[in-house]
């Protein structure tokens, strides 16, 4: 039986060989479309997987020049963004000069008929016993000892030492200040002084017994003492304080001048009751 099967596969073997023998012999050489198709469908997969590998760095590639991009974009923005803040920084410091200037001018209006030299207030002290202010003028503009200080608001106080570039200046407010002032109402004279530790209060002193202070009244410098000129505020009544003995008698002033936002001064360095003054001293 063995035998029989084998001989019936080798039949067979035959007569498939014989089949594509002919159809070989059959086909046209100059045609290989068939073999192509069969290349090309063994080449395909081939050929789209190094396709999709070129893409893909192709892809990498323009994923590198965009960072590259970004970067650039970034440190440009950077630029403009420090070129900006240069800019408002600049435009801060031209509206705080103007600002300045604005003060400068009304600070000159109001005091039209004397000479006067513009200041900043570049350092102050309050914590000492001697209160005193740093301006940014000296010497070189004219500015000397004994001369007096004001802003838009009324007396700051008066110049005790300068150098070439820089004045000191004593304030009103402190202890060791003394000023002969007048009443705007009743013209009633007194001396006013600063107070220990208080930057908000003046006191008067020496108040004759028959004087008829109003609250709330203005307080001037009254031109005696040859260092402020006459009718610079120095501030408002607020309190009266009486007592027994009429010498102890005293009242508290309000200083016109706020001294915890002062920062532009103007310095007096010549007005025509000094000049007088200064004769008749002579």
């Amino acid at each position: 039986m063995q035998k029989k099967h084998s001989g019936a596969i080798g039949i067979i073997i035959t007569i498939v060989l014989l089949t594509v023998l002919v159809i070989i012999t059959n086909i046209d050489t100059s045609n290989f479309s068939f073999l192509e198709g069969i290349a090309q469908k063994l080449v395909m997969p081939v050929q789209n997987g190094l396709t999709y590998l070129k893409n893909k760095i192709a892809g990498n590639n323009t994923f590198f020049e965009d960072i590259n991009n970004l970067k650039t974009e970034n440190e440009n923005l950077k630029k403009q963004n420090e070129e900006l803040n240069k800019s408002l920084s600049e435009l801060g410091i031209i509206k705080a000069e103007n600002k300045t200037l604005r003060e400068y001018a009304n600070l000159s209006d109001e005091y039209t008929k004397y000479t006067t030299v513009p200041a900043y207030i570049i350092d102050r002290d309050w914590e000492n016993l001697n209160s005193t202010i740093v301006i940014n003028v000296g010497k070189k503009e004219g500015v000397e000892a004994n001369m007096p200080v004001v802003s838009a608001d009324g007396v700051v106080g008066y110049v005790i030492s300068s150098t070439e570039t820089t004045a000191k200046v004593q304030p009103i407010i402190d202890p060791s200040s003394s000023i002969s002032g007048i009443m705007s109402i009743s013209r009633d004279n007194l001396i006013v002084k600063g107070e220990l530790g208080k930057s908000n209060e003046l006191k008067a002193t020496y108040i004759s017994a028959d004087a008829d202070l109003v609250l709330n009244d203005d307080v001037e410098t009254s031109g005696i003492g040859g260092i402020y000129p006459k009718g610079l505020k120095i501030g408002k009544l607020l309190e009266i304080v009486e007592a027994e003995n009429v010498t102890e008698k005293y009242a508290i002033i309000k200083p016109a001048v706020d001294f915890s936002k002062i920062e532009t001064v103007l310095v007096i360095i010549k007005w025509e009751d000094l000049i007088r003054w200064k004769m008749i001293s002579m």
